[in-house]
Order: C-alpha cells, then sequence, then structure tokens
C-alpha cells in the first residue's frame, strides 16, 4: 500500500471496501480526513474545518493531544493486552481515579468498548439486581446501536430494529418547547412536577413491581438536546427511590466535562444507582465505556454471578488512554474552559435567536449546544417533517461544510459541541460561518 494517497483514491477505496454505518452506500460522500490538531482538522488536500461537533461529540480535550498519544505508546511498549480476568497497573489507575471524580458512592466500573455496550450492561445490572423484566426510557432518547440498547432508544432508529428486546416502556421528554404540558408562564418546578406526575401515572400503569429501572440520558443529546428543568432530576430520583426502582443515567454523550461538570448529573446533585459514560472518557483516542455501579449494587453482585463480558473489557491499551486523557481534562482545567467558553457560546446562540427568524429555539448547557430551525415561529413549523430532511437543511449543511465548518445536522437542528479546549476566538470564528449561513433558512420562512 503506498505511504499516502490522494483524496479521490481515499474516497474511492474506502466506498467500495467500506459497509458505513447509518447510510445507504450509494449516498455516502465522506470528507477524506487526513489530520487532526485542537479544534481542527485537514482533509487530504489541505482543506481546514473547524470540528464543531467533536467528531461525534467525542474528542473533548480537542484533537492530536501528544500526552494522550504518548501514553498509548508508552502502553504499547509496557503491554498491550491483558485478559479481562486480569489485574494491571492501568486498570487500578482508572478505577481509582473514576471513584474520585464519579458522583456519590458510584466507586466501581465494568469497563466495555463503547457506549451501547456499556448500555447493553447497564440493562443486565438492573434487571439482575431487582428480578424484574421492564424498563421505562423516554421516546427522544438515543442509548446506542446493539440490541438492547436500540431497543432502549425512542427515536426513529429504532424502527427498522424492531420488535427488539421486550419490556420497554416510553414516557416524552421534558421538552419545554414542543411539550403539550408546558403552559406560558409555567416556571421550571411547575413544568417539572407535571413531567414527573406523567412518569408516575405510567409506572402505575405498568406495575411498580414489574420496572427494574428508568433509563435517562441526563441530557438528551442528537434528539434535540433537552436540558431537564430545574427539579426534574431529584424529582425522578426520589420517584425511583419510592418504588423501589433504579435510576440509570446515560452521559456516553453529556459526560466527561461536556456540560461544564465533570458529570450532568453534578448539576442537580443527584447521584444515580448506575452512570454509563465512554465518548469523552478517552476523548475517542481509542475505544474505551463504562458502568458506574453504587455501592449497594456492587456490594449484591459480591455472590451472584454476573453473565456479561466480553474479550476486549477493561483493554490495558484504551485504559491507559483513558488515564492520561482525564489527567489531561483535569491538569488543564478543561470543565472549568466549558462552564466558561459555555457562556459564551449561549451569548452566540442567543444572537443567532435574535438576528434570524428561522431560530426557533437555541439551548445549551456547557459547550453541548443545539440551535432548532423553523419556519414560523408562532406555530413553530420544524424545517423537517419528523425523521425527515429539506432542501433547506440540505443546503445549510453544504454551506457549513464548503465554508469549513464541520457540524451535525439531525432534521431540523444543528449542534454546537466544539472539543473543550476551545477558545472564544475559534467559538467566534465557527459562528460567524452559522451566521451566514443561515440566510439559507431565513429566506424560507413564511410567518
Amino acid at each position: 500500500m503506498p505511504a499516502s494517497m490522494s483524496a479521490e483514491e481515499m474516497v474511492a477505496l474506502s466506498r467500495k471496501h467500506t459497509f458505513y454505518s447509518w447510510s445507504a452506500q450509494g449516498a455516502v460522500n465522506p470528507i477524506p480526513m487526513a489530520r487532526a490538531q485542537g479544534v481542527y482538522f485537514w482533509d487530504a488536500n489541505g482543506k481546514r474545518y473547524l470540528d464543531l461537533n467533536s467528531q461525534l461529540m467525542c474528542v473533548n480535550i480537542g484533537h492530536g493531544d501528544r500526552r494522550v498519544i504518548e501514553a498509548i505508546k508508552a502502553q504499547a511498549d509496557e503491554l498491550v493486552y491483558a485478559g479481562p480476568n486480569m489485574a494491571t497497573r492501568v486498570r487500578a489507575e482508572i478505577g481509582q481515579l473514576l471513584a474520585r471524580l464519579a458522583p456519590g458512592d458510584l466507586n466501581k466500573f465494568f469497563f466495555t468498548l463503547g457506549g451501547s455496550e456499556a448500555n447493553e450492561n447497564a440493562i443486565k445490572l438492573a434487571r439482575g439486581y431487582t428480578g424484574r423484566p421492564k424498563i421505562i426510557t423516554r421516546y427522544r432518547s438515543y442509548h446506542g446501536a446493539t440490541l438492547g440498547s436500540i431497543s432502549l432508544t425512542g427515536d426513529p432508529r429504532r424502527w427498522a430494529n424492531e420488535p427488539g428486546m421486550p419490556g420497554v416502556v416510553r414516557v416524552p421528554d421534558p421538552y419545554k418547547y414542543r411539550s403539550p404540558l408546558y403552559q406560558p408562564g409555567d416556571s421550571d418546578e411547575v413544568f417539572a412536577r407535571k413531567c414527573l406526575d406523567q412518569i408516575e401515572e405510567v409506572i402505575m400503569y405498568e406495575g411498580p413491581h414489574t420496572i427494574a429501572a428508568v433509563f435517562i440520558e441526563t441530557v438528551t443529546g442528537t434528539n434535540g438536546l433537552i436540558v431537564p428543568p430545574a427539579g426534574y432530576l431529584p424529582g425522578l430520583r426520589a420517584l425511583c427511590d419510592q418504588y423501589g426502582i433504579l435510576l440509570v443515567c446515560d452521559e456516553v454523550m453529556c459526560g466527561l466535562g461536556r456540560t461544564g461538570a465533570m458529570f450532568a448529573v453534578d448539576h442537580w446533585n443527584v447521584v444515580p444507582d448506575l452512570l454509563t459514560m465512554a465518548k469523552g472518557l478517552t476523548s475517542a483516542y481509542l475505544p474505551l465505556g463504562a458502568v458506574a455501579i453504587s455501592d449497594k449494587l456492587a456490594q449484591y453482585w459480591e455472590d451472584q454471578v454476573f453473565y456479561g463480558g466480553l474479550t476486549y473489557n477493561a483493554h490495558p491499551m484504551s485504559l491507559a488512554a483513558a488515564v492520561a486523557n482525564l489527567t489531561v481534562l483535569l491538569e488543564d482545567d478543561l470543565v472549568g474552559n466549558a462552564q466558561r467558553m459555555g457562556q459564551v457560546m449561549a451569548g452566540l446562540l442567543d444572537d443567532l435567536k435574535a438576528e434570524h427568524p428561522s431560530v426557533g429555539d437555541v439551548r445549551s448547557i456547557g459547550l453541548f449546544g443545539l440551535v432548532e430551525l423553523v419556519r414560523n415561529r408562532a406555530t413553530k413549523e420544524p424545517f423537517t417533517p419528523f425523521n425527515g430532511n429539506s432542501p433547506e437543511m440540505q443546503k445549510l449543511g453544504a454551506f457549513f461544510k464548503e465554508n469549513g465548518l464541520y457540524t451535525y445536522l439531525h432534521w431540523h437542528t444543528f449542534f454546537a459541541n466544539p472539543p473543550l479546549s476551545i477558545t472564544e476566538a475559534e467559538l467566534r470564528e465557527a459562528f460567524e460561518i452559522i451566521n451566514r449561513g443561515l440566510a439559507i433558512t431565513d429566506a424560507a420562512v413564511t410567518g
């Protein structure tokens, strides 16, 4: 194979021999990504892109950090692989470090190779501990693509995989902008209470004694970036405790500094029974996921066999990347930077809403942000039908790409999820492109 190849060769060979995820194969048109540093990456033709989505909301510390790269190299020299039944230096180090960072009594960790796999094992742990079959999840959730996690997923990505895993019961998200429960003038606390009352009604219909867990994304990610209103998460914790139901928080996307806290639950001082993580755990330098387990659940499994595990669980190379990545996160105060730059980004998002009639709503927490586009602010008509696309959104995506901005467009929304190392100047650079691009959707506003 050649040491280097042209962009055209890279794309042609990738399309010829690679089966791409979440795509009709004939429509695949990938960027030939060649290198990356900080908040930028370059294609094989030398074009630079500002990575406003941290690839898949995962490169939290930024691209190309030598401290993590050197740690991976050093681990390869020391020990490349050990079976999941072994103890290793990095396994000891990462467990101790995560126990210090995780909330409350989440002191034990089951290591996987990704978020979907972490959620699969959280399902097993919750059902095994409670002896109950059902799990309550939400309609705008996304929990992964393996059988259990896609079954928990509420969005249309589950449809092609149904009927899937039995025992899943769904409730609506606390989506203030579109929820029929929300009435103008409602405080966050009032709206949260209405949402919780709805969940409690479902619990009663299903039978509390049949429900193992309520399984949520702490902050809903790709399906709208829905930040829970004040009182919702503590109220959900209390509701679960009332009925002996476990609370499982999926922080694969929103954890590890993304929201301006180490874990999103920290904003509301809530400790779940299980918490899943991945993406920012290594900033995707190598694949790794984990389930954080409370002392109560961990104690149960002291004399009960847990039937789960795969060959690459707790892989030393990935654990070394995690230790180095978390060290960078702490040493560079990237959680603090997510708070500070999150305030700047919130202001930039508000500016977009004030200037552009196609912006119906903006939502963010830390460096986790979204713009929701509508044809009409009064009716809130989205720019695409549910689970659809539109010419305007396609043009907007093409504009971003042409102007060197990489982000994620989903239906009638797009995201602002940059690496946590981003500077104010880099943020403003991204939003200048966004500001120009929204002329495309403004021109299609109907009222």
